[in-house]
């Protein structure tokens, strides 16, 4: 199962044993790590990341689910939330791409007080007991969720909203007088920028998380073929649940746009039917 793993510790020796420690889980195939990075928790909130772990097959930057988890926790959800609109967008964006949620966030940002440090990653793990142990001898505080897709579910809840908006106001604007018209076009102008600007955010992340997906796939592919056949088989397991949760996203994705487009093509029809039956002028 897909994990995103946040293990917070009280100096920066611990947390890089425990980035050791992590390495070695992943080299015996008890856990596959994806990407990871050490993060610092600085005494005006923010964070720095000390060590991004090239090493693993996702680099831990912006646009990645990881990238994203790191920003958040570089100050309290709540505060960020709470702040001007345009950190509220981009703290929102952030926690759809981090595929966590704010429970979670709240739940770390109450052990990563200014001073501490964190190891942060992107992981897959059948059982949770080899980690643990690991982390918490070495002084750690373990948390973990399960990965979820979110962001591409919300850009296409948010398309879907501006097209159904767009579609009231424009048989508003077609039964409305003259001087309300003017208002009601500039208004659906602006709601078809913003599908138009979500769209292009939507297959901007279909492309990351399609090259995210094969690089997983491949980096688990080449440690399967040397793993011995218990370990073997747990790393292809994890190839199908990787391969099933992306998709899944895909098709959730796909099936939203094909019933629009089949909404669509019942409006043409009816607007073709009405034509067809109208009485000549």
């Amino acid at each position: 199962m897909e994990k995103m793993l946040v293990v917070v510790f009280d100096s920066e020796d611990k947390v890089k044993k425990g980035a050791d420690a992590l390495r070695d889980l992943d080299r015996e195939g008890t856990i596959s790590v994806y990407s990871g990075a050490i993060i610092k928790k600085n005494q005006d909130g923010t964070v720095t990341t000390l060590d991004a772990r090239e090493e693993w097959p996702v680099r831990a930057v912006g646009g990645t689910a990881i990238g994203s988890l790191i920003g958040l926790l570089g100050g309290p959800v709540g505060v960020v939330l709470g702040a001007s609109t345009g950190l509220m967008v981009g703290a929102f964006d952030d926690l759809y791409r981090s595929g966590v949620s704010v429970d979670f966030l709240d739940d770390i940002s109450g052990m990563l007080s200014p001073g501490k440090y964190a190891l942060v990653a992107d992981i897959s793990e059948e059982y949770i007991v080899p980690l643990d142990t690991k982390m918490e001898n070495l002084g750690g505080e373990v948390y973990r969720a399960r990965k979820q897709y979110i962001e591409e579910d919300q850009l296409q809840r948010d398309i879907d909203d501006l097209d159904a908006d767009i579609d009231r106001m424009e048989k508003e604007m077609a039964d409305s007088r003259a001087e309300h018209k003017a208002k009601l076009q500039a208004k659906i102008q602006k709601a078809k920028q913003k599908r138009d600007n979500k769209i292009q955010q939507l297959k901007q992340r279909k492309t990351q998380m399609e090259k995210e997906h094969k690089q997983k796939v491949e980096a688990l592919k080449a440690k399967a073929s040397n793993a011995r056949a218990e370990r073997k088989a747990a790393i292809e397991a994890r190839i199908t649940q990787i391969n099933n949760s992306y998709h899944n996203a895909v098709a959730r994705v796909k099936n939203s746009q094909a019933d629009k487009l089949e909404k669509m093509g019942n409006r043409l029809d009816k607007k073709a039917q009405q034509l067809r039956t109208a009485p000549a002028q």
